[in-house]
Order: C-alpha cells, then sequence, then structure tokens
C-alpha cells in the first residue's frame, strides 16, 4: 500500500470516526459539567429549603453517579463502540463485588430503610444495640453517634436497621419517673405532701399534666414512693437531677428519715430452752 492510499485511509477514517470522537469527547465534557451544575443547584435548594440532609445529599450522590455512566455509556455507542460486552463485564463484575461484600451490601440496604424510615435524625439522641449517644451523621453504610462523655460511636447500618431503637429526642416531652424510700414509721400523707411540694415548685415541671406521686411499693426496708412529673425533652436530666436533691433537702428539712437496708434477726428461745435442758 502507497503513501497516498495510508493518507486517505486516515482521512476517510478522521471524517467518519474522527469526527464522532470528537464530538464525543465534547460531549462528555460539557455534559459532566451540566451534571455537576445540576447537583450545586440541587444543594442549594435542599439548603434553602431546609430538606432532610442525609436524604438529600444521599439522592445527590445516586443521581450524578447514574447521569455520568449514562451520558459514558451511550457516548461510546454513539461512536460505535459495542457496549454489550461492557455492560456484561460490568454485571459480571457487579456479581462478584457483590459476593464479596456481602455485609457492605447489607449495610448500604440498612442505610437506605434508616434514610427512608427515619427512625432517628441528626442531633436526635438514641439508644440502640447496647449503645446510646447523639447521631452525628446518617451515611449508607455506618451511622456516626456522640455518647455523653465525647466518645465517638460507630454503628454498621445492617445491624442498627434490625435493632430496636429508642429515640429519646422525638417527642416533645417526656416523663420523669422517680422513686423515694421512707421508713415504716414515718408519715406517709406528710412525705407524699412534701415531694409533691417540691415538684410544684420547679420551674421545668408542666403543670398540665400535673405531677403524681404515689406509694409504689413496700419494700423489705422502707416504703416507696413514687413521683411521675412531665416536662420538656431537652429538660428531662435537669429535672431528673433536682428532684433527687430537692426531695433529700426536703426530707431533711421535716425530719423524714430515709431508711437503709435492714435486717431483723429473731432467735428462739423455746429452743434455746431445750438445748440448756
Amino acid at each position: 500500500m502507497t503513501f497516498e492510499e495510508v493518507m486517505n485511509h486516515v482521512f476517510e477514517w478522521c471524517k467518519t470516526q474522527g469526527v464522532k470522537i470528537v464530538i464525543a469527547l465534547v460531549l462528555l465534557v460539557v455534559l459532566f459539567a451540566v451534571i455537576n451544575a445540576i447537583c450545586r443547584w440541587l444543594k442549594k435548594v435542599s439548603e434553602k429549603r431546609h430538606w432532610d440532609k442525609t436524604l438529600s445529599t444521599a439522592l445527590r450522590s445516586a443521581f450524578k453517579i447514574a447521569a455520568k455512566v449514562l451520558v459514558a455509556l451511550t457516548l461510546m455507542s454513539y461512536v460505535g463502540i459495542d457496549i454489550s460486552a461492557l455492560t456484561a463485564l460490568i454485571t459480571t463484575a457487579g456479581l462478584g463485588i457483590g459476593l464479596a461484600l456481602q455485609g457492605a451490601l447489607s449495610n448500604v440496604a440498612g442505610g437506605v430503610l434508616i434514610i427512608l424510615n427515619r427512625p432517628f435524625r441528626a442531633d436526635d439522641y438514641i439508644s440502640a444495640l447496647g449503645e446510646e449517644g447523639t447521631v452525628e451523621e446518617i451515611g449508607l453504610i455506618y451511622t456516626h453517634l456522640k455518647t455523653v462523655d465525647n466518645r465517638a460511636l460507630t454503628i454498621p447500618n445492617g445491624a442498627l436497621a434490625n435493632a430496636t431503637i429508642v429515640n429519646y429526642t422525638r417527642k416533645a416531652t417526656r416523663r420523669v419517673d422517680r422513686s423515694f424510700s421512707i421508713a415504716y414509721s414515718e408519715d406517709f400523707a406528710k412525705a407524699q405532701q412534701a415531694v409533691l411540694e417540691v415538684a410544684g415548685a420547679h420551674a421545668k415541671i408542666l403543670k398540665d399534666p400535673a405531677p403524681t406521686c404515689r406509694m409504689s411499693e413496700h419494700g423489705s426496708s422502707a416504703i416507696v414512693i413514687t413521683l411521675k412529673a412531665w416536662v420538656k425533652t431537652e429538660d428531662y436530666w435537669d429535672v431528673y437531677f433536682d428532684l433527687n436533691e430537692g426531695v433529700k433537702a426536703k426530707f431533711d428539712e421535716l425530719g423524714i428519715e430515709i431508711p437503709f437496708d435492714q435486717l431483723d434477726v429473731h432467735i428462739d428461745g423455746k429452743a434455746e430452752t431445750e438445748n440448756k435442758a
């Protein structure tokens, strides 16, 4: 083949496939830029309208990946590349990766369930799987908590999605239950009134429903009375500790005895007399 024939083949290729490749590359750059711009716009809209941060981030990420893969496959088909083999390769690779990463995929599925069902959100205080803390971030694979003593917890979403979750901050109000012991010799009505006075004087305890105080147990060494008071969720721990301190001070003021555990021992006098005989 002469040089002139080679150049003719090159020119023919450039007029057909070469132009398509150039167009495909230009479209690739432009469309990727458009997808990135759409994602930035969606982020601004979600922040402005206060959409759920976890859900909006996950959806933007999924859209970005899916759109770019679709553009790339479409342009490859446009320039004449047979993508059927590539599709089969991607499917096979995906199956192999899926089998190797079953645990990770179960965590992703759990993350999707958590995002859709929303048993908790960022900044909620939850308890699950023997751990508890404030939710800092809900990812697709892990949920990150911060404990009250500032420890960082990372919990796999697969296990978390199937666990029993207690959300302490979902409701606007919570009930504080506190039990106090008094000696059997003390006046129960007097102690009951003292506890109700402490609760009634606390500014953070709600008046409706009103606090209640009843005898809850005849203990081995004491009578147990239980106070139930409703508070705003954010005031729970302040009221919890204030009641402990306030009732102790009130009992001391009124001279109400808080008993300690004790054991009465009875000696059978008849048995002792028989032994002496």
